[in-house]
């Protein structure tokens, strides 16, 4: 009897222990910033969030959360409405007087990297697996997202076969006004080099160039997004804006591809291996099919 009391004792200490573990875990979650949203989904945690930003509109059902705005302008209010234990985002969200604000209210702040690379990714995942209870789940996550950009790599180089990548830019615009073009250091730059292309923009960040600095670049391909305008609309803006641009490459021979805007904020998200590899298919016909291993 005295070793069915200690292993059920031993049984009940271990259940409380996981009972406390889970208690330390935040249960009310609001998230700011598209990429930390789709990737708390992708792990498993929706049921978590009580409210998101502006930016997180994927999958569609977060759109019927209670936004919070803008990640780059929130309100204290806002978001204390909500009574959440926990704020998410990356270092990009903000003001910071309203980030102090929170955490002085009680509100826990969890800042991810919203930095392009592989190694801020694998240390967002972690992080997120660790607050969600779901270490495994986001290690495989992270494995499978570098297997199949590793197996795009391969495929990218042998469609190439020795030859010049495509020059592209990337274009964002709000609402038909002076687009900015994405230079080193953004989401948008690593996208185009890990889908085989070349960033033809030199500088950092997002700058705008005039009309006749984009003509003489003269892309092969243009990526145009826009946080207000959709399909045509986008071109037909950017036309209007760029006249010196009709006589490119790009929109004189229609090689024009959109992007959702939402994909390009808050660092490397769940649905980016996705667009790549419709991206490389596009800039290399040849492109042969991606094997199972990129999925496995």
């Amino acid at each position: 009897m005295r070793v069915e009391y200690k292993i059920a004792g031993l049984c009940a200490g271990l259940l409380m222990g996981l009972d406390t573990l889970a208690e330390t875990l935040p249960q009310r979650w609001v998230s700011a910033g598209g990429a930390a949203s789709e990737w708390v989904v992708a792990l498993g945690g929706k049921a978590r969030l009580v409210g998101v930003d502006s930016t997180s509109q994927h999958p569609p059902s977060l759109t019927r959360l209670p936004s919070i705005g803008y990640q780059r302008q929130l309100s204290a209010e806002g978001v204390l409405t909500l009574a959440p234990d926990m704020l998410l985002g990356t270092e990009d969200m903000g003001p910071p007087p309203v980030l102090n604000q929170l955490q002085n209210a009680g509100v826990r702040i969890e800042q991810l990297s919203a930095t392009s690379d592989l190694a801020a990714l694998q240390n967002n995942l972690q992080r997120l697996g660790e607050l969600l209870g779901e270490p495994q789940r986001a290690q495989v996550a992270f494995s499978d997202y570098r297997r199949r950009l590793d197996s795009l790599q391969r495929q990218i180089h042998l469609a190439r076969d020795g030859s010049a990548p495509p020059g592209v830019l990337l274009l964002f615009g709000q609402g038909g006004s002076n687009p900015l073009v994405a230079g080193r250091g953004t989401v948008a730059d690593w996208m185009l080099r890990q889908a085989g292309a070349s960033n033809l923009a030199q500088h950092e960040g997002y700058k705008i160039l005039s009309s006749e600095a984009l003509a003489a670049l003269d892309a092969d391909w243009l990526v145009l997004t826009d946080r207000q305008l959709r399909g045509v609309e986008v071109q037909q803006a950017l036309q209007a804006q760029n006249p010196a641009l009709a006589a490119g490459r790009a929109l004189r021979e229609g090689r024009l591809l959109t992007l959702d805007p939402t994909l390009l904020t808050g660092g490397l998200g769940p649905r980016l291996p996705d667009i790549l590899e419709e991206w490389s298919r596009v800039f290399y016909p040849g492109l042969q099919p991606l094997t199972a291993e990129a999925h496995q």
